[in-house]
């Protein structure tokens, strides 16, 4: 058995959407003088890598601490779009290229290779994303949510793909992933876990493939 971490690291200087503060991590008890350490964290609930609820575009959308801790765990799959470059689409090609696959997942990972932009302004330009068509056959064919190593599955100015997937559903998205290339092209367990916290529109999670 092999466990792969397909999560960032939270730190102070970690990626964030343009606009949104950068979390703090201030120690608060430290064990020179108490004993122990502890650390404040303070953070939005879309930062690093992390996962969207419904409530997250929709106000009577569901929140994360009410969706079956099921739906956060399943068969996954890595579909390898690491040829795109910027500007190029996610398109139902590359689902319908590896469709028996597919049929057997819970979850579609999508690998382009631009995490190795974290870090940098260019992990918020112009990163491949998805069609509205790869949306719509996402929610057809009854998946318990979708991955990748992007900020989102959407453009920078858009949030089409968002309204699709998570209008009246359970459905779960996962952004911000990292190291999926590391994974192959079998199916593997999928476990990405979101803090719970009440009426959560979204959660950082420790996201980890079991091959």
């Amino acid at each position: 058995m092999k466990i792969i971490d397909l999560t960032h690291t939270l730190t102070e200087k970690i990626s964030v959407y343009p606009g949104t503060d950068q979390p703090s991590l201030k120690i608060i008890c430290n064990h020179e003088s108490d004993g122990f350490k502890e650390t404040a964290l303070t953070l939005t609930s879309h930062t690093g890598t992390h996962m969207d609820a419904p409530n997250h575009i929709f106000k009577d959308g569901i929140t994360l601490d009410l969706i079956s801790v099921e739906q956060f765990v399943g068969k996954g799959l890595v579909i390898d779009c690491s040829d795109l470059t910027e500007g190029q689409k996610i398109t139902l090609d590359r689902i319908n290229k590896v469709k028996k696959g597919v049929d057997q997942a819970d979850f579609l990972l999508f690998y382009t290779g631009w995490d190795q932009y974290w870090g940098t302004d260019k992990y918020f330009g112009d990163y491949p994303h998805m069609t509205e068509e790869v949306a719509e056959y996402l929610i057809q064919s009854n998946k318990k949510g979708v991955g990748l190593d992007v900020i989102s599955i959407d453009s920078m100015t858009s949030l089409t793909n968002h309204k699709k997937v998570l209008f009246d559903s359970n459905f779960v998205i996962v952004e911000n992933l990292t190291k999926l290339g590391e994974i192959g092209n079998e199916l593997f367990t999928f476990y990405a876990l979101p803090m719970k916290y009440e009426n959560a529109d979204g959660a950082p999670v420790r996201a980890i493939a079991i091959l």
